[in-house]
């Protein structure tokens, strides 16, 4: 069957919400919604962009399998002025979840970050940002 993008988004971003739930409680934004931060408090924005695929095996619509590849950027920012730990810890947080680990089918790398960006978006923060590509087999 093939897969349903949307499944896979459930997946990845409903992790997410539930570590970052629990004490202490971190706001999440995902894709395509709009958020006005609260002034000297941290959140954290998750961007999930589905990328290239690729055939595994040879056939037409029944009995092959697809890669389905992508990759979950996540935005972290805490207040500006006050050192990198609390972003920093928050960030391992969101490492622990996706560490090499396959949930629900989902196939998750080694993340990436958290690396600091240089110009945060929007001004008055400490950003950086943690990286994990995935991957999920279709079954066709």
């Amino acid at each position: 069957m093939a897969a349903n993008l949307n499944t896979i988004r459930a997946t990845i971003e409903s992790r997410l919400a539930t570590e970052l739930a629990s004490s202490p409680a971190i706001p999440v934004v995902f894709n395509n919604v709009s958020y006005a931060p609260t002034p000297n408090s941290s959140w954290v924005q998750c961007l999930l962009n589905f990328g290239a695929n690729e055939y595994l095996s040879q056939g037409l619509t029944t009995n092959s399998k697809n890669r389905i590849v992508g990759v979950i950027v996540v935005n972290i920012f805490t207040p500006a002025g006050v050192g990198s730990g609390a972003n920093y810890t928050i960030g391992k947080r969101i490492r622990d979840l996706y560490n090499r680990i396959i949930v629900s089918g989902v196939f998750f790398d080694a993340p990436i970050g958290p690396e600091v960006v240089g110009t945060p978006a929007p001004e008055g923060y400490f950003q950086t940002q943690v990286r994990v590509t995935f991957e999920f087999i279709e079954e066709l």
